[in-house]
Parts: structure tokens; C-alpha cells; sequence
């Protein structure tokens, strides 16, 4: 489509990750203006909190076309080797130059917390003209409260700063806010080469798992937490003196309010997308390409990308969302042909198990504290059954 079409046309882009680079490269290459709003005090701010966490897909699945195409032209040199980087060789290799040496730099606003979005002169309820008004966007920096008017919105903040509570129902536990000091929240989920590491210490007997275990209560014992799965003293419990609170992470949809949006009822994500990723029946690999379409929501011109478009399902893969940005880059521009042609072939292996072997699961199972305990026990291992007949409490294992 000719850029003259498109000049003129703002494109707010909230949250400068990879995906939300990616869609900046994307508008840009299309004659469009971007405007990515970062919270933090440069872009990939998430990434830098797993810097030292291998990726989940190798450097071939983790560098956009468009965002490879505008470093190409500044003297970049792709990654060699198809070796699985960390989230800080992801920064220093691909997202740093891209966000300070291509001319993205000069379309990202850092320290920028988008606080609202809605539409100018127009509450949720509003109808008539809707469509006509500009989207304003709201956001926080050092200098107080600023705006941003924009044409179309995508919404790639992704999920990191927003992590699910320790509650086994998926609210917090009784407790939890109390006990604060003693959490740590947002631990990347553990697979590949990770979910390796773990289970040959669950198979050395350092580590006990307790399976099972639904946590509703958390509360001081002394100096230490006590973790429990219920509120009467025959609950399972644990005394610890930390718990990190692994259990994924869901969408901050708070600044939405005045947003129209459809989501799914369990997932909190597109309706349309809610079946291609359910993680009840998919992995990331098994996740088909979509874009636009699966997208769209009944606000036009608004659209979530990457990881948060999953809303609770952690099946991302980081090239679905450059194939996202992709898609809706061409929507806005008017290319809707273009938007509906899927431009992305994955494998349907290998794709995000991370690097190094799996480990056997029967060694896995064999090796912790004597083996697995008797299906109807109340234990986690042999060694948690003898413990328990000596009376004592908690996980038994050495």
C-alpha cells in the first residue's frame, strides 16, 4: 500500500518489549507513525528482570523480519549459530540495538506508565461518533501526567508485573498480604531446560515435591511462614522460610476500563483466540499462527499483542507474536489481505522446549527420598511416610 495513505497515522504502542518493538518496526516499515510508551527506564525493562533465564526457542525464533530488517540497514550483525540465548543476551544482542541504533529510538518514550486509554469525549457507553474520535492515551513520568493522541492502540505491556497470587483458587490466600516479605513473585515458568535442572534435584532427594498441595493460608511461625491447606491444624502444612510463588501470571486490564473489550470468561483473552491456546489442550508449539482477525475487539483500531493477547495461558511463543504485530500492522494500514495471510510455519517440535536433554520422568520418580509414595498416602515420598508414622509433620525427606 502506498505510504502516502498511511502518513500521518499514530499508532500508540504500549510497552517496549520484544513484541512491542517488533509492532513499532512493523508500522514503521508501512508509512505509519509509532509511539511506544515503555514504563520502565528503557526498553525490554521485563526482559531485564530474567536476564539470566535461557530462552525457550532458539535465536532463529526470536528476531522479528521488520525489527531484523531496520538493524540490517544501521550495519547489524544477526546472532550466529542457533544457540538458545539468555534474556540478557537477548538485550545486548538484539533488543538494545534495535531500540538505540535503528530509527525506532527516536519513537520510544521510556519511564512512560500508561495509567488509562479511552476514547476523546467518549465514556464505554458512548456510541454514536465512537468510531470518528481519536484514542487518548494516558501515562506517567517525571514530569506528571502526560497524553497521547493516536489513531489505533496495541496494547503490548505483557504480563510480568502482574503475577498470579499463591491462592490455589487463584485469588490470594488467607494471609497473603501479610506476609509479604516472605514472597517473591514472577519466577518464570519452569521448562525445558529449567524443568531439568529441577527434577534431577527432585531426583537427588533435594529437593521433596508435595504434590497436591492447595494452598489457602499463609501465615508467621516465628521468624519463619508457615504454609498451609487449611485453616485447621490437620490441614497439610509446611514451615519455610521463604516461598516463591511460581504460579503464572494474567493481564493488568485495570487502565482498560473505558476500552470496549470482548474477553474469554476463563482465559481473559480474545474470544476468538481462547481455543488456539487453551493450555488444557495446547502447548506452545501446537499453537497455530493468527493475527488481525483472532485480535480484533469491539473497540476499533484496538488490539492486544504478545504475551498478554493469552490473557492467563502461558502457551506463548515469542514468534507468534511477532506474526501478531504482523497481522495488525497490515490491518491498520488497510492491507486486510495481507493481514489474513498467515506468513509463519512453526514445527511442531522443538520449537520451546529449551536447550539440554529432557530428563527421564521414572528416574525422576524413583530417586526422590526412597520413591513415590503409595497412591492413597498422605505424603510426597517414602521418606514423608516413615516421617509422618514417627508423628512428625511436613515433608519428611532428608
Amino acid at each position: 500500500m502506498p505510504d502516502s495513505l498511511n502518513r500521518g497515522k499514530t499508532v500508540a504502542i504500549l510497552g517496549g518489549g520484544p513484541v512491542g518493538l517488533a509492532a513499532a518496526a512493523h508500522v514503521l516499515e508501512r508509512g505509519m507513525e509509532p509511539v511506544v510508551l515503555e514504563a520502565g527506564p528503557a526498553a525490554g525493562h521485563a526482559v531485564r528482570q530474567w536476564s539470566h533465564v535461557p530462552m525457550f526457542s532458539p535465536w532463529e525464533y526470536n528476531i522479528d523480519k521488520a525489527a531484523g530488517r531496520l538493524l540490517a540497514a544501521v550495519g547489524w550483525n544477526a546472532p550466529s549459530g542457533g544457540g538458545y540465548p539468555t534474556g540478557g543476551e537477548l538485550l545486548a544482542q538484539y533488543l538494545e540495538p534495535l531500540a538505540t541504533r535503528t530509527p525506532l529510538k527516536d519513537r520510544i518514550r521510556t519511564e512512560s506508565l500508561v495509567t488509562s486509554v479511552g476514547r476523546v469525549g467518549f465514556d464505554k457507553a458512548k456510541t454514536k461518533g465512537r468510531e470518528a474520535a481519536p484514542f487518548e492515551v494516558r501515562y506517567q513520568n517525571g514530569k506528571g501526567p502526560e497524553s497521547l493522541r493516536a489513531d489505533t492502540v496495541i496494547d503490548a505491556t505483557g504480563t510480568w508485573f502482574t503475577p498470579n497470587p499463591a491462592g490455589a483458587d487463584g485469588r490470594p490466600a488467607i494471609g497473603e498480604h501479610e506476609v509479604q516479605d516472605r514472597l517473591a513473585y514472577g519466577m518464570p515458568e519452569a521448562r525445558g531446560a529449567l524443568g531439568a535442572a529441577f527434577a534431577k534435584l527432585v531426583a537427588s532427594g533435594k529437593i521433596c515435591v508435595e504434590a497436591g498441595f492447595k494452598v489457602s493460608h499463609l501465615s508467621r511461625d516465628g521468624a519463619r511462614l508457615r504454609i498451609s491447606t487449611g485453616a485447621t491444624c490437620c490441614g497439610r502444612h509446611a514451615v519455610v522460610d521463604e516461598l516463591v510463588v511460581a504460579t503464572g501470571l494474567r493481564p493488568d486490564l485495570d487502565f482498560l476500563r473505558e476500552v470496549r473489550l470482548s474477553l474469554d470468561p476463563a482465559l481473559e483473552c480474545p474470544p476468538e483466540l481462547a481455543p488456539l491456546i487453551d493450555p488444557n489442550e495446547h502447548s506452545c508449539g501446537t499453537v497455530r499462527p493468527h493475527g488481525a482477525r483472532e485480535l480484533a475487539q469491539p473497540e476499533p483500531g484496538f488490539y492486544f499483542a504478545g504475551i498478554k493477547s493469552y490473557g492467563r495461558a502461558p502457551t506463548f511463543l515469542m514468534l507468534t507474536g511477532y506474526e501478531q504485530v504482523r497481522s495488525i500492522a497490515a490491518e491498520i494500514a488497510g492491507d486486510h489481505e495481507a493481514a489474513r495471510t498467515v506468513e509463519l510455519v512453526l514445527p511442531e517440535t522443538g520449537v520451546c522446549s529449551g536447550p539440554g536433554p529432557l530428563t527421564n520422568q521414572a528416574e525422576v520418580a524413583s530417586g526422590c527420598c526412597g520413591g513415590p509414595a503409595p497412591a492413597k498416602a498422605d505424603a510426597c515420598c517414602v521418606a514423608d511416610v516413615e516421617a509422618k508414622q514417627e508423628g512428625k509433620t511436613g515433608c519428611g525427606c532428608a
